[in-house]
């Protein structure tokens, strides 16, 4: 009996399947300094107890891109180990607040599959939900994940592709219990903008870059025990490089966003996300943001906005596709989220 797990291909999902994922993780503060040494993070309410205790809260709270990266990285062995690229996200939502200290694990449900015509590879579809030692839910989302075929000659399974909102409404956001903005410190944040200074369709050209290293980005996957092959394996790419996990392009793009963002603290909502092009050690991550959207909320001082937030290797901010709607060479990430910020 084979001891080793080669991991799921394409053929061996089913719709409904339930899959719980190994290994709980108990995060701790060197994660929180790890994170922010991996990227130029500096929200505040993410870097100060006392900044995050005036603000409602009873600590500074692990960033919410590191809790999605840990939820999302025990579905690895599971999901995407024989992927080929990981397409995309949708109906996102940062549910519950997570502390140091917190012992998180995942579940996904297969909720969609779609064999591509090439027959070699095909698209599942999975709900994946993060829970606490509380079992209380702390995260939720739904991706989309290109997997190979160990047998090119497998049945096709029957097309089931999912239907789910392509932008979360605000009401539907999860604002953290005691939030309160009322008598937040501009200073000690970092810039005076607030939601009233935001217009939809206003861009942000984040200005700073950042070149990506082989190791830093190996060392982040692993912290988050992401075990794709592509990431880690110079075989497991016909082109002989390791391709950069997309969560490190997104990690690093929110840092960069704080030069001219750096009031939009808490990320609650993701509407949709795609990796456009790959990221290959030596690129330097540049990016952009454009206002979306904008709602007010039940708590005192906490407004939300509405932001695409682009990743790019170079090329002019604001270019985004082609005329045929095709991503241009130079774009790296398309990501659409709802964040917490003063008004």
């Amino acid at each position: 009996m084979a001891k080793t797990n080669p991991g799921r291909f394409f053929e061996d999902y089913s719709v409904g399947q339930m899959v719980d994922h190994a290994v709980p993780r108990t995060v701790g503060e060197g994660e929180r300094a790890l994170y922010h040494a991996l990227y130029p993070m500096r929200h505040a309410l993410y870097s100060s107890d006392e900044f995050a205790s005036r603000s409602g809260l009873k600590a500074s709270p692990i960033d919410d891109m590191l809790a999605f990266h840990i939820v999302f990285g025990k579905t690895v062995p599971d999901v995407s180990l024989n992927a080929v690229a990981n397409l995309g996200y949708g109906e996102g939502r940062w549910l519950k607040t997570v502390y140091p200290g917190d012992t998180l694990r995942s579940r996904s449900e297969v909720i969609g599959l779609k064999q591509n015509s090439n027959g070699k590879t095909g698209v599942v579809y999975v709900r994946t939900t993060g829970t606490n030692q509380k079992d209380e839910t702390v995260l939720e989302y739904v991706r989309w994940v290109m997997v190979r075929k160990n047998d090119p000659d497998a049945p096709a399974p029957e097309t089931v592709i999912p239907e789910f909102a392509k932008t979360l409404a605000p009401e539907d956001l999860v604002i953290p219990s005691g939030l309160d903005f009322s008598g937040y410190d501009f200073s000690q944040a970092g810039e005076p903008h607030r939601w009233g200074d935001y217009e939809i369709g206003e861009q942000i050209d984040h200005v700073d870059g950042v070149t990506v290293e082989e190791a830093e980005h190996m060392m982040a996957t692993r912290l988050w025990q992401n075990t794709a092959k592509v990431h880690f394996d110079v075989s497991a790419r016909p082109d002989g490089n390791r391709l950069i996990y997309g969560g490190h392009v997104m990690s690093m793009a929110r840092a960069l966003s704080f030069n001219g963002l750096a009031n939009a603290q808490m990320v609650v909502g993701l509407n949709a996300g795609a990796h456009a092009n790959p990221c290959l050690a030596g690129d330097t991550i540049r990016a952009w943001s454009e206002v979306l959207d904008k709602a007010e909320t039940s708590a005192p001082g906490v407004g939300t906005i509405r932001l695409r937030l682009v990743a790019t290797k170079g090329g002019p901010p604001f270019d985004l596709k082609r005329e045929d709607g095709k991503y241009l060479p130079h774009v790296l990430l398309d990501l659409d989220y709802w964040a917490l910020i003063p008004t």
